[in-house]
Parts: structure tokens; C-alpha cells; sequence
């Protein structure tokens, strides 16, 4: 630890004086006109340059003797104060107002010195106070000055025998007591002085002719009996940290033994903890250097005797903080990922010792050695980047564990994104079964967890992790594919209500393309019994997806029935598919109730139900019947009549020539032009007015769709009868004006303009039709 340049040195002492003078120039003229308060203000200002820690001892010398002489001038004019009848011990209140500790002492022994001078208050109480407050600077340097200058205004106001501060029989005692401690203090403060015996292990670091023999026999043994004699707790922990520092990479792995033998030497209140994670540290560095030097921390059988080492300092700290050792651990398991990352048996290990360390705490409180554990979990999944390796751990979870059920779910966030972020291919249901596990505190509310107000947009984010998450989870054996979705199912129906409409969608979607890989001929090519079947797999999505009727998500659950009808439909399977249709059907009838929710859900089924080849005739009647029933039943008039337009493409699909009935299509459209044209009247009743002629328009495109198809029913004369309508409802003095519809409209006629002058059949087809 070098101190910096002279030049450095010399400028930075400039600014230093520069700045004390300055404000020592404001504070005498506020002294001059008996300002107090701004007398105090830039005393402290000029104080804070003594708050530098660029300076060497000797440096600071100079520009603490500056502050010292005015400092004198301040203390006599807090004496002239006291002479003129300004309460004295609310000045002693007042400086302990400063802002920065270090003015705010050297301020409080100035007052403290005239306090004790003035009789106010006994001296050993006043020195009492002000020994134990200059504990708060323990920077050797600033801290020794300090105590200097406690040292120098009291040495003449002890209350020693024939003193005129003398008070009870016993204050001798008390003069002894103070001068002792402030010594004791001052002897701490000199032996962590960075600056002496830093540089002194630099320097010895830089000898030459110490070589690793030379060290090991000589020079380590014997600065580490300095360390463990000096008795010092700071002192200790910051010469250890210079040892570690400032000797070799080599040299500390070739007397790891000598080295780790001194710690449980040292104070019990060393932080021990930081030290040895530094040794860690450097060790892990040196070892991810250079692929030659890890043979060295084999022979020298490193992780052995560092884990030792821990285990030792555990037990004979035996208050030592949790995150101590969580610390110790987090940084052993670090080393031993860098030296050893073949051998899963030493993390298993580490991970062994922490839970073991952990017994019998219960979850976590603190939120320090909270983050060392999620450090700790975080490390294998960062190295390996392969949670299947790390499902290899075996005491993985059981560290886990001990975390809050707030920092397991920040854990299980972390396990999710490693393998999003990785690709990483889970394959085997035990595998997502150890998985789950892990992540179990986003799966579901964990025992014992505080029943608080999650936030809204937190909770999705976590869920929507999940759901990506098992869509992840694939193998392309059915068997085993089979297996993996039972096991995340009996997962997440654990979750509860509020999760399950995340959860359930992908499962539900997952399991549909595995019951598309078993479509056709090789279906259960072995016929074995109890092997994967579609069958299987729908009736298991029926069992499934009926689990959304507790959240309720009714409309979420006839969305997935489609979904799955559909998938039936692909699998030609008539009854399954009718069975979903029929699930979907009474959802609808008894559970959604809101207009909105009907509409979108009458579309969907319409346009579910137009796509589905594998129905009979009787099954496709009875269910196409329902759903023009609904739409006709739908509470608006608009909603109505768009519901039954659609239902038209029921009854008239181009790739199945035995669904084009003419007759029941135009019969929708009849039905739609009467529900517009009853939508009209009501609308003029109510408003005064017809309002838009858009379902008209709407209605005239579906009737141009069905003429281009050739269905026979849809003739020019009805288009052309629908047009000249439309034109004089748009002329009509109550219909609304919208330009919208006008657009509509105008871009309507353009098309038949259009394919009117394509000629051809298509031409001669739409040449009756006049714009």
C-alpha cells in the first residue's frame, strides 16, 4: 500500500492549507463582530479539511498544527463568550449540530475544555464524554490527531489531587481512567496506521531474496505472530487483509496450511468472513489465470484444507453471524466451481456443510445473508449454465429451503430465466420433477408465507415465466413427453385459483401437440396396454381444463375447449371433439353472462365450428342449430345481426362439397337483413334518428362473398336490391350521417365496378349488377 507521490503529495497538502485558510479568514470575521453562529459555520467548514485521507502522516502533521492554532483563537473567544454570560452548556449542545463527525469533535473538545474551566459541570464527566465520543473517528490517522488534540486541551483540567477541578475523594481514579483510555485508544489507532506497517509487507514483498522457501520457513511464521500477538481486532483484520494482498498467488497456495492455521488465532470479533473470502478470491483467480497451475491446487489438496479451514472458524466462532458463514461457504463454493468444476461432489459438498450450518434456524431473516444464499444458489447455475447439472446437486434444495418465501420466488425467477437464457433441453420427467421443486415458491403459496398484498403486474410477470417455462419442456419419445405433462400438472393444480389461467394454457397446448404427433396411421403403433393415445391425452385435458371452473375463467375454459375440439377434429375423433363442443356449449349457457363475453365467444365458436370436418351430419346440425340460436339470442341488435351473418359460412364451406347449402345461407343473411333493418327502427324510436346504415353494408359484402362462390341462391337481383336500399336509407332525412360507412360504401361499389371490368366470366357474372 504505497503512499502516493511527493509531488502528489505536496499539491494535495496546497489545496489542503488553501482551504483551511479561506475559511479560517471568514471564521475571525465572524469572531470580530460575535457572530456566533457564522463563527461556528466556518469553523466546521474549515475543520473538514481534516477530513482527507490523501495525506501521509507526516503531510497531515503540517496541515493539522494549522487547524491547531486557530483552533486556540476559537477556544478564546468561546471563553469570552462564557465571561459575557452565554450558557456554556448550550454551546457544548450547539457544536454537536455540525454535519460532518470529525469538525464536530474538534469543535466539542474546544467547548469541552471551556466547560470544564467554567466549574458548569464536573471535569470527569465532561472527559468522560468526550473520550468515549472520539470513538467515532477510527481512521488511524485522523483518529490519533484527534485524540492528540483531546489529549493537549485536557492536560491541564485532570481532576487530579490539589487540582482545582479535583471533585470526590475517588477522581484521581478518574483522571487515571481517562488518560489510560485515551492512551489504549490512541495504541489501536497506531498499530492499524496503514501507512507504517502496510508499506513495511509491501517493502518485505519486494525483497528479492525472499523466496518461497525463505517465506515459508521464516517470514510468514513470523509476521503471522505479530498479527495473532497484537490482539488488536481492526489491526488483525487489516494486516491479514496485507498479507494476502501484497504476497504472491503462488506463495499462499504452497502455505495454504500455515496460512489458514492463524484464523482461528484471531480475535473472535475479526471479521474473518471478508478476509478469507479475499484469500478465496485471489485463489479462484489465479487458478482461472492458467490451465498449468490447477495440478498445484491438486497437490496441495486446496479445497480440502480450505474447506477445513471454514469448518474450524465456524465452530470455534460459535456466535458468528449467519451471514458469516453463508459468506464463507458462498465464497468457498466460488473457488471450488473455479479450481474443480468437474467435481459436482465438492459443490455438493459446500452446499452440505451450509445446510448443516442452517439447521434448525428456520427461513432466513436476515436480508444480508439472504442475498449471500441467493449469491450461493446463483454461482452453479452461472458456471454451469445447465440446470440439469445443477439438479445433480443434491443439496441444492435443501438450501433453498431456508430462504423467505419472497426471496425463494427471486431464486426460482433466477433458476427460470438461467434456462430461458441457455436453451436448455429438461427432457425426463424427473428431471421436471426436481425442477418444480426447485421453483415450487411460483408454483404455488408456500407454508407459512405471509398472506400480503402481492403486486399485480409482479404476480403476472412470475406466471408468464412459468407458462414460457413449460412450453420449454419437450422429448420427443410420447411416452416420456406424457409423463413430463403429468408431472407439471400435478404441479401446478397446486397453485390455487389465481395462478391456474396461466398455468393451465400452455400445459393445455403442450399436451395438443403431442396428441397431433400421435395422429394417423402410426397411432400406438405397439398397441401396448397403457401406452399414450390421443384419447388418453384428451381426457386428461377435459380434467384439466374443467380445474378453471374454480378460478371461475369461464370464458378462458371455452376458449381451451375449442382449442382442444379442434385438435380432436385434426385427430379424427367425432365423439371427443363433440364432447369439447358440448363442454364449451354449457360454459357458454350457464356461466358467461356479460354481452361483451357472449359476442366473443359466439365468434369464436362459429369460427371454431366452420373449420371442423370431422362431424356427421346429425352431430353438425345439432351443434351449428346451437350456435345460430345463440346468436340470434345475443342482447344487442348489431351484435345480433353480425352473429347470425356469420353463421352463414356454417352452412357453406369451399373445401367440403357436402357442406354448400344455398338455401340455409341465404336464410342467415335474410335473418341478418331483418335484425338491421330492426335495429333501424329501434334506433329511430330512441334517437330520433336510424343511425348508420353499416350493418347493411356488411351484409351486402357477405352476399358478394357467397355470389363470387357461386352459391345459386345469392343472385344479381339481390345484390342489386340490397344496393338501391342502402342508397336511399343513406338519402333518407333520419339516417345518420358517417363518413366511415359512406367509405365503406363507396369502396364496396369500386370492387363490383372493378370486377365488372375484368371481363370474362367474371365480368359477365357481375355485368347485371348496376353502380
Amino acid at each position: 500500500m504505497m503512499v502516493d507521490g511527493v509531488e502528489d503529495q505536496e499539491k494535495w497538502l496546497a489545496a489542503g492549507i488553501a482551504g483551511l485558510q479561506q475559511n479560517a479568514f471568514y471564521m475571525h470575521r465572524a469572531l470580530d463582530s460575535n457572530n456566533l453562529r457564522d463563527a461556528l459555520k466556518y469553523s466546521a467548514q474549515m475543520l473538514s479539511e481534516l477530513r482527507t485521507s490523501k495525506l501521509s502522516p507526516q503531510k497531515y502533521y503540517q496541515l493539522y498544527m494549522r487547524a491547531f492554532d486557530e483552533l486556540r483563537k476559537l477556544e478564546m473567544f468561546f471563553k469570552e463568550e462564557a465571561r459575557r454570560g452565554c450558557s456554556i452548556i448550550d454551546l457544548y449542545e450547539l457544536v454537536q449540530h455540525a454535519g460532518n463527525i470529525l469538525p464536530r469533535l474538534y469543535l466539542l473538545c474546544t467547548v469541552g475544555s471551556v466547560y470544564i474551566k467554567s466549574k458548569e459541570a464536573p471535569a470527569k464527566d465532561v472527559l468522560k464524554d468526550l473520550v468515549e465520543m472520539c470513538r467515532g473517528i477510527q481512521n488511524p490517522v485522523r483518529g490519533l490527531f484527534l485524540r492528540s488534540y483531546l489529549s493537549q486541551v485536557s492536560r491541564d483540567k485532570l481532576p487530579d489531587i490539589g487540582s482545582e477541578y479535583e471533585g470526590d475523594s475517588d477522581t484521581v481514579n478518574d483522571a487515571v481512567e481517562f488518560v489510560i483510555q485515551n492512551f489504549t485508544e490512541m495504541n489501536k489507532l497506531w498499530v492499524r496506521m496503514q501507512h507504517q506497517v502496510g508499506k513495511n509487507l509491501h517493502v518485505l514483498s519486494q525483497i528479492e531474496g525472499v523466496d518461497l522457501d525463505m517465506y515459508k520457513e521464516t517470514v510468514l511464521p513470523r509476521i503471522l505472530e505479530q498479527v495473532v500477538n497484537c490482539k488488536d481486532e481492526i489491526a488483525q483484520c487489516y494486516l491479514m487483509d496485507c498479507i494476502i494482498q501484497v504476497f504472491p498467488d503462488e506463495y499462499h497456495l504452497q502455505t495454504l496450511e500455515i496460512l489458514l492455521s492463524a484464523f482461528p488465532q484471531l480475535q473472535p470479533s475479526v471479521d474473518i468472513k471478508t478476509v478469507l473470502s479475499r484469500l478465496m478470491e485471489r485463489l479462484s483467480n489465479y487458478a482461472a489465470s492458467s490451465t498449468e497451475v490447477l495440478p498445484e491446487f491438486l497437490q496441495v489438496e486446496a479445497f480440502s484444507k480450505l474447506n477445513n479451514a471454514i469448518g474450524k472458524v465456524i465452530e470455534t466462532q460459535a456466535d458468528m453471524p449467519i451471514l458469516g458463514a453463508v459468506t464463507l461457504y458462498s465464497s468457498l463454493l466460488t473457488f471450488t466451481l473455479h479450481v474443480h468444476p468437474d467435481r459436482l461432489d465438492y459443490a455438493d459438498q459446500v452446499l452440505g456443510a451450509c445446510v448443516t450450518k442452517l439447521s434448525g434456524k428456520g427461513k432466513l431473516q436476515d436480508s444480508k445473508a439472504t442475498k449471500q444464499i441467493v449469491a450461493l444458489l446463483s454461482a452453479p447455475l452461472e458456471k454451469y449454465n445447465d440446470i440439469v447439472t445443477v439438479l445433480k446437486l443434491s443439496n441444492y434444495p435443501s438450501v433453498m429451503e431456508y430462504l423467505d418465501s419472497e426471496t425463494n420466488k427471486i431464486m426460482a425467477t433466477v433458476i427460470i430465466q438461467s434456462i430461458m437464457k441457455n436453451n436448455t433441453h429438461i427432457s425426463t420427467a424427473d428431471k421436471v420433477e426436481a425442477l418444480f421443486e426447485l421453483i415450487k415458491g411460483l408454483i404455488k403459496d408456500l407454508d407459512g408465507a405471509p398472506h400480503e398484498e402481492v403486486d399485480e403486474d409482479d404476480f403476472k410477470e412470475e406466471q408468464n415465466s412459468v407458462a414460457r417455462l413449460i412450453q420449454m419442456l419437450h422429448n420427443e419419445d410420447p411416452e416420456e413427453m406424457f409423463k413430463i405433462i403429468c408431472t407439471v400438472r400435478k404441479h401446478i393444480l397446486t397453485g390455487g385459483p389465481k395462478r391456474l389461467p396461466f398455468t393451465v394454457p400452455p400445459l393445455v397446448f403442450s399436451s395438443l401437440k403431442l396428441a397431433r404427433q400421435l395422429q394417423g396411421p402410426d397411432e400406438n403403433p405397439f398397441g401396448e396396454e397403457g401406452s399414450t393415445t390421443p384419447k388418453k391425452i384428451f381426457q386428461l385435458l377435459n380434467q384439466t381444463i374443467e380445474t378453471l371452473y374454480s378460478v371461475p375463467s369461464p370464458e378462458l375454459a371455452l376458449r381451451l375447449y375449442l382449442q382442444c375440439a379442434e385438435a380432436a377434429n385434426d385427430c379424427d375423433l367425432e365423439p371427443v371433439a363433440y364432447e369439447f363442443f358440448t363442454q364449451a356449449y354449457i360454459l357458454y349457457e350457464e356461466e358467461i353472462s356479460d354481452s361483451r363475453a357472449q359476442v366473443t365467444a359466439i365468434h369464436l365458436i362459429i369460427g371454431t365450428l366452420q373449420r371442423m370436418h370431422v362431424f356427421g351430419v346429425e352431430n353438425r346440425d345439432t351443434l351449428t342449430h346451437k350456435a345460430t340460436g345463440y346468436s340470434a339470442k345475443l342482447l344487442k341488435k348489431p351484435d345480433q345481426c353480425r352473429a347470425v351473418y356469420a353463421c352463414s359460412h356454417l352452412f357453406w364451406v369451399d373445401d367440403q362439397d357436402s357442406i354448400k347449402d344455398g338455401e340455409r345461407v341465404l336464410l342467415c343473411l335474410k335473418r341478418a337483413l331483418r335484425i338491421a333493418n330492426a335495429a333501424q327502427q329501434m334506433s329511430n324510436v330512441t334517437r330520433g334518428s336510424t343511425g348508420s346504415v353499416t350493418l347493411f353494408v356488411e351484409i351486402l359484402n357477405k352476399y358478394l362473398y357467397f355470389f363470387e362462390k357461386g352459391n345459386p341462391q345469392i343472385n344479381a337481383d339481390a345484390i342489386q336490391s340490397l344496393i338501391e336500399l342502402i342508397t336511399a336509407e343513406m338519402q333518407s332525412d333520419s339516417s345518420t350521417p358517417d363518413p366511415a360507412v359512406d367509405a365503406f360504401f363507396a369502396s364496396t361499389l369500386r370492387y363490383i365496378q372493378f370486377q365488372k371490368q375484368k371481363g370474362g366470366a367474371v365480368g359477365e357474372k357481375y355485368e347485371p349488377i348496376k353502380v
